[in-house]
């Protein structure tokens, strides 16, 4: 008899290479981003839908807002996280850069990564 867990199922999280490639990046210059950007997955885990939809890139788009402890200046200067909501199961971390290097991501960028990222 197969014993009923109340234990919700994880949702899992995928990195795409250029999510992995400006984390490194970004690692270089700002030492505590995996502790910053660490909460955020794990509400992600959690099966928390959480920021704003990115409109325009015919899939399941947001931006999340992540303060940046190595500066002083709040989450409007910090990261933007670029994530996929694929499934309710499964979510794809796409991109993240810093908003003090990078102003804003177009919609036609992130496909294209998401395009590479699709096997």
């Amino acid at each position: 008899m197969p014993s009923e867990s109340s234990e919700p199922v994880p949702v899992q999280v995928e990195f795409t290479p250029e999510f992995k490639r400006n984390l490194r990046a970004l690692f270089k210059k700002y030492r505590h981003i995996r502790s910053d950007v660490q909460p955020v997955i794990n509400q992600l885990q959690a099966g928390e839908v959480i920021d704003d939809q990115v409109p325009g890139t015919h899939y399941t788009i947001f931006k999340v807002r992540v303060r940046n402890s190595d500066i002083q200046k709040g989450k409007r200067s910090g990261y933007r996280l670029i994530y996929h909501f694929k499934t309710s199961k499964n979510i794809i971390l796409v991109t993240i850069y810093s908003k003090l290097d990078q102003t804003d991501i177009s919609a036609k960028q992130i496909r294209r990564i998401l395009i590479g990222f699709d096997r």
